[in-house]
């Protein structure tokens, strides 16, 4: 794996990061120091080894000695969690949020005029 390569899945990463995540900073390794706590154990790890593979990739002879499997798991793992969910389904969800929470909302109505009637006597 060559420098540029390096470079270009950190930098997919971070702007992922700064997207999803709000993060700050340029360098990846400013943004997962801003955005530490929100990541899993997991994907914090692989962000970590990320940032570090950075770093290396300024020197070659540092990146030949990293191992590069560890570098695409850990690209792997960032990614699947970090890219953004389909928009559509973002939408659908919260429609049907909402219209299930107007529906709880009017059988919660109906059953307190049920009971106010009934308590009048009316019923």
């Amino acid at each position: 794996m060559n420098p540029t390569t390096v470079h270009q899945m950190t930098a997919r990463i971070s702007q992922l990061m700064a997207e999803r995540l709000g993060a700050k900073g340029r360098t990846l390794d400013e943004r997962l120091a801003s955005r530490t706590r929100v990541l899993p154990r997991r994907v914090r790890k692989a962000v970590a080894l990320l940032a570090q593979a950075e770093a290396m990739a300024a020197s070659p002879k540092l990146l030949k000695q990293s191992d590069m499997g560890a570098i695409s798991a850990a690209y792997d793992i960032a990614l699947r969690y970090l890219q953004p969910l389909d928009g559509g389904a973002r939408v659908g969800r919260l429609v049907l949020g909402a219209l299930a929470s107007l529906a709880l909302g009017l059988l919660a109505l109906g059953a307190m005029l049920l009971l106010v009637q009934s308590l009048r006597g009316a019923l």
